[in-house]
């Protein structure tokens, strides 16, 4: 099974293009920086894209809503 699943990231974000947007900026913050939000050992993916997708489930990246 794929962590974390789909259901629960589009709970926080509205959609899955801006998931994918948040997800691929983080993604290379991590690679850039090196910085992580959670202690290595918490996250279950091994890959940058992956951890900024926990990190997103968790709620430590603050999806701002639009208003329309």
């Amino acid at each position: 099974m794929i962590y974390p699943s789909i259901d629960k990231l589009l709970n926080v974000v509205d959609s899955k293009y801006e998931l994918v947007h948040i997800a691929a900026r983080r993604s290379k913050q991590i690679a850039k920086e090196g910085y992580l939000q959670m202690p290595e050992s918490d996250y279950k993916c091994k890959k940058n894209i992956g951890r900024a997708l926990e990190e997103v489930a968790e709620g430590l990246i603050e999806v701002k809503k639009r208003e329309e």
